[in-house]
């Protein structure tokens, strides 16, 4: 697959839980080697439809369309092992063990359950490089900030060697010198061919970052465009943006 072509792609996508339609014939793309945003106010079905993707919710009806195969009724594990990988909104880590095992951990798990040949001590240098988490790699999870253990998540994903990226809320907590360095680190993967997701309230960040967002309210999209034409859109502005328009 070239870069910029679309590597996931839903379409018709609702989720209802009970009465309440939580994501309403919802449709969005992604693409290799590119940042795509997904935003909207709290409660607007960005996490559900994450769980949608990667096989975590059901959907009541819809595709889910990775890499031009019909994934929608696919565990989580056969998604994760096509390619996916995600972080959450709570921090999912362990916190009584190392930023280091934090990360090996993974490549344990992938070189346990596929047939993949990983040299998982190699591999966890490389990640712990790439994240810019050497200088903390001895350190317990529980011993450093919010903000660096969001990344810690990040490089554990990354010890997959996903294609696919879904990363929710993931500069919360990070100062703003750590979300520059975390600027840098998602475009240097996207530039290198990964697809990336991006859940965020950090609309500067999404809004320098991102070629593409979708912008979800009440689990209807609102609209999707380029930053720029979301950022004129009315009902976007309306709903989540407010009167200024982000720099």
């Amino acid at each position: 697959m070239s870069l910029s072509e679309v590597l996931l792609e839903t379409s018709g996508v609702v989720v209802r839980f009970g009465g309440n339609t939580a994501v309403s014939d919802v449709g969005i793309d992604v693409r290799a080697g590119a940042v795509t945003g997904l935003i909207g106010p709290n409660g607007a079905g960005k996490t559900t439809l994450y769980n949608c993707i990667t096989g975590m919710q059901r959907p009541n009806a819809g595709r889910i369309v990775f890499d031009g195969r019909d994934i929608t009724r696919l565990s989580p594990g056969a998604r994760a092992r096509m390619g996916m990988a995600r972080t959450f909104q709570r921090l999912e880590l362990f916190l009584s063990l190392s930023v280091r095992d934090n990360v090996r951990v993974a490549g344990d798990i992938v070189r346990a359950n596929t047939r993949r040949r990983v040299d998982v001590e190699a591999e966890t240098d490389r990640v712990l490089e790439l994240t810019g988490l050497t200088d903390i790699a001895h350190l317990d999870v529980s011993d450093i900030p919010t903000g660096r253990a969001r990344v810690v998540e990040v490089a554990r994903a990354l010890m997959t060697q996903p294609r696919l990226l879904l990363l929710d809320e993931p500069a919360s907590g990070q100062t703003e010198q750590e979300t520059e360095l975390f600027a840098q680190l998602l475009q240097g993967l996207a530039d290198d061919g990964l697809a990336v997701c991006l859940v965020e309230h950090d609309l500067p960040l999404v809004m320098r970052l991102c070629s593409r967002i979708h912008v979800l309210d009440h689990g209807v999209l609102i609209a999707s465009g380029t930053p720029a034409e979301v950022q004129a859109s009315p009902a976007v502005v309306e709903a989540y943006i407010g009167a200024e328009v982000v720099a």
